[in-house]
């Protein structure tokens, strides 16, 4: 029996006409993992992946484009845990607009493509995340599923970033991309691309920056279906509040509970384990 989510329906990036030669269809770039969960304390991710110095970041349970996300990256002999902006510029980018265009990166594409080429060869990243929501069609509508692991424990997506200078004011904008292959059994009935989950032990290839290019592109595989799960969401249409003020404060929920779902203004989100007010 699958459990039931309430999320709110996903972004729309705004048509940038700039844009052509990477988006040819906003709507592919959009529903493949447009919205995902980081609910594990930053100390804990820290932890996890040998970074010493932690910052304040608040778990979230609907991370969207264009919003701070943490990722894990080489630095120096060692790790960074660093905050960036969700939604990739190029250093060549004119402006930030394309970054709604590049949250995204295909394996298949992933070294040839101009946005992301250079980043492939020299800042590969991790980011972390407990689960990511995806849309299915269904008639003329979508039905939102969250997909995470059976165990529930964390994992880290193969991420890019890149540094781009702002010229209205000179700052340095951070920011990421996520990799995405072809889904596996699980995912394929909802959709057909997935993105990659690293296993624990590809982690370190991945941010290794003497590792051959060649050979990280075996890392761009789908994961094993047997170790996903994915749970129906409801969608809750134009509910901003999940974006502006996302549930920071989890509470365990009696199993009994699992099945209802409470969508008025001041309703709390459940799960089978969780509920989070807003």
């Amino acid at each position: 029996m699958r459990t039931a989510w309430a999320v709110d329906h996903p972004l729309r990036p705004r048509h940038d006409p700039q844009i052509k030669r990477e988006s040819k269809s906003l709507n592919t770039i959009h529903l493949m993992c447009g919205r995902y969960v980081v609910k594990t304390p930053i100390k804990t991710i820290a932890k996890m992946h040998r970074v010493f110095d932690v910052p304040l970041f608040e778990p979230r349970y609907n991370v969207a484009l264009t919003q701070t996300v943490p990722i894990v990256r080489a630095k120096d002999a060692g790790r960074e845990l660093a905050l960036v902006r969700w939604g990739l510029i190029p250093a060549w980018a004119k402006d930030a607009k394309i970054g709604y265009r590049l949250i995204n990166a295909r394996a298949d594409t992933v070294a040839t493509k101009p946005s992301f080429r250079s980043a492939f060869k020299r800042r590969r990243c991790l980011v972390p995340a407990d689960g990511f929501y995806e849309w299915q069609k269904v008639g003329k509508g979508k039905q939102p599923f969250y997909i995470h692991r059976k165990d529930e424990e964390p994992f880290a997506f193969a991420g890019l970033w890149e540094a781009w200078d702002n010229p209205e004011d000179g700052k340095e904008v951070q920011s990421c991309s996520m990799i995405t292959t072809e889904a596996n059994a699980l995912m394929a009935p909802i959709h057909d691309r997935m993105p990659v989950i690293l296993d624990p032990g590809a982690c370190d290839r991945w941010l290794d920056a003497d590792e051959p290019v060649g050979d990280l592109q075996t890392l761009l595989k789908p994961s094993p279906p047997d170790e996903l799960i994915d749970a129906a969401a409801r969608i809750v249409v134009g509910r901003c509040a999940l974006l502006e003020n996302p549930p920071r404060r989890p509470a365990f929920v009696p199993p009994a509970a699992a099945n209802e779902l409470i969508v008025s203004p001041s309703d709390v989100r459940r799960t089978s384990r969780f509920a989070w007010s807003l």
